[in-house]
């Protein structure tokens, strides 16, 4: 594998930067704004809903995931994965699409994982990708259907969808080739080499050849389940080309560019089922 040159190698690191650091380009003033609008809409959106918060889905790192809106019978699942750059961000600010969903008879999971740099890339995927294990063997117990399982996430979220989309980990969890039926990466990363040169490596501490390792555009998938790519039109250029470049290698999917919004609101879409993005995700989930 040539992990020498990269999309976007030849680029300074002020012009990386301005492409991959969106919170500079939102200002901290939205930036806080946004933050607090996740936090407002999980507490709101969970208040009274059946679930089942806390699970311990990961017995090596004791990392755990909350389940909400399960009803009556098996439902399909939609498994949120979080952003924050790997590194920031958790399950309690991240379940805003749930009674959304739940309306629309569909159950949420959003797990917590590690954070870096308490925590490497390599660590953080396998634990994402025990919470998909964890579901496929224990969600009949909590009222989801193990064989209805889509998974999406947004920013680093949207990288570790990837992650999950990808083949050559399930064999060794036993589980199918094809445990995830779905895919929404929101504002995803498939090509990680960037990160090498964005402030983001302060945390995640990769090198070019660990990147390359961990980025889903450049590993196999005999599967490919069906995708929604969503970007936001106001987002950063690093993100919007990510996803550009990606959807057509993946060919299983469609690229969606959410009119109007930008790299932390696109995502609070998910739970409007009558936005594009909301629409998009109902859609993968009743296929």
């Amino acid at each position: 594998m040539v992990v020498e040159e990269w999309p976007g190698s030849e680029l300074s690191d002020e012009e990386l930067d301005v492409a991959y650091n969106v919170r500079r380009k939102a200002g901290e003033e939205l930036f806080a704004r946004h933050m607090a609008r996740y936090r407002d809409e999980s507490a709101r959106a969970v208040d009274g809903l059946p679930g089942h918060p806390g699970i311990v889905y990961d017995e090596a790192s004791g990392e755990r995931l909350d389940v909400w809106g399960a009803g009556e019978g098996l439902r399909p699942v939609f498994v949120f994965l979080h952003g924050g750059y790997w590194m920031a961000l958790s399950r309690d600010v991240s379940s805003f699409m749930a009674r959304g969903l739940y309306e629309q008879g569909v159950a949420t999971v959003v797990p917590d994982y590690t954070l870096a740099p308490k925590a490497s890339l390599e660590e953080i995927v396998r634990q994402v990708r025990a919470s998909i294990a964890w579901i496929h063997r224990h969600g009949r117990e909590h009222g989801l259907d193990p064989a209805r399982i889509a998974v999406g996430g947004s920013s680093a979220g949207g990288h570790l969808t990837g992650m999950t989309m990808v083949g050559g980990w399930q064999e060794p969890l036993g589980l199918p080739g094809d445990v995830v039926k779905a895919a929404m990466p929101i504002s995803g990363l498939f090509d990680i080499r960037p990160i090498t040169r964005v402030y983001v490596n302060e945390a995640v501490r990769l090198d070019v050849e660990r990147a390359a390792a961990l980025s889903p555009a450049l590993l196999p998938a005999e599967y490919r389940c069906p995708a929604v790519f969503v970007v936001a039109e106001n987002d950063g250029e690093g993100f919007l080309e990510q996803s550009r470049s990606f959807q057509p290698k993946w060919g299983a999917g469609e690229l969606l560019v959410a009119p109007g919004r930008d790299h932390f609101d696109v995502v609070c879409d998910l739970a409007d089922p009558a936005s594009p993005v909301g629409a998009a995700l109902l859609g993968l989930l009743r296929r």
